[in-house]
């Protein structure tokens, strides 16, 4: 891996998370084909310590249900932030754990609301139905294979900082740099990474429940008309305590689980 173009800030990063996180590490690589597909390879090998990895290109980006993650040209590193946090987890009910992310990445980018970031269910910041950020969830189970030990969870993050074109995207990108102009990658990982990891072990501790109000505050999607891609309609009632999407259809309310589907407001594309 050849060695990063700016200073990510590494060892301040990792100071400001260590309090929460003893043994926390930040590692920067110019390149790499998956920051996510790394911390797994290293998780089935026995490497489960706590860590960020950022890079400034990846060249096989994933999103969630296998889609490509499409980062910036290679000569364009700047435009986007692309990272992945692992570490050992063992919540009692890992439900609704993409949406608490999305909670902290949300409310960090925009913590008054006034540029109107919002989440749209299961695992996107959205900007005026425009996508901002992706988030992809992954665990791998310890070497041990015990089922009441902790999984390694993985969650990587996508995050536009600068001018995306979207040609070949499913939904119109949008970009941090809309409204801070002067924003740059490193510096919004350090706005990013204590609160995520402070939110991740809030969650560990006390689940989705305490994070529910705050999507709700920000839900693009609750009182919308939305369709499904297994062909369901309907409108959008929130989300239930659990994570669960809630869409009031002919047949009645359904709860939907984020591996089941995914959803668009109505009269958008998959």
């Amino acid at each position: 891996m050849s060695s990063t173009t700016a200073d990510w800030f590494e060892d301040r990063i990792a100071a400001a998370v260590a309090p929460l996180l003893p043994g926390f590490t930040v590692e920067a690589v110019a390149e790499i084909d998956s920051t996510n597909t790394e911390l797994m390879r290293r998780a089935r090998a026995g490497r489960v310590e706590p860590v960020l990895l950022v890079a400034e290109h990846q060249t096989a980006g994933r999103g969630r249900l296998g889609r490509p993650w499409q980062s910036a040209p290679r000569q364009e590193a700047s435009a986007s932030l692309l990272f992945s946090l692992g570490l050992p987890l063992a919540p009692a009910d890992w439900s609704g754990l993409s949406l608490a992310v999305g909670v902290s990445v949300a409310e960090s980018l925009d913590p008054s609301g006034a540029h109107k970031v919002g989440l749209k269910w299961p695992n996107d910041v959205w900007v005026n139905d425009s996508k901002l950020a992706g988030i992809l969830i992954e665990t791998a189970l310890p070497s041990s294979g015990r089922p009441d030990a902790s999984r390694y969870l993985v969650i990587g993050i996508g995050l536009n900082i600068g001018a995306r074109d979207a040609d070949g995207m499913r939904t119109p990108p949008a970009w941090l740099r809309q409204w801070r102009p002067d924003a740059g990658a490193p510096e919004v990982l350090g706005e990013l990474a204590p609160p995520l990891v402070q939110a991740v072990l809030d969650f560990e501790a006390r689940g989705f429940a305490p994070f529910a109000e705050r999507f709700a505050a920000r839900d693009v999607l609750r009182g919308r008309e939305v369709a499904l891609s297994d062909g369901t309609a309907g409108l959008c009632e929130g989300v239930a305590w659990g994570g669960e999407l809630q869409v009031r259809t002919d047949a009645g309310l359904q709860l939907i689980s984020s591996d089941e589907v995914s959803v668009r407001p109505r009269g958008m594309a998959f």
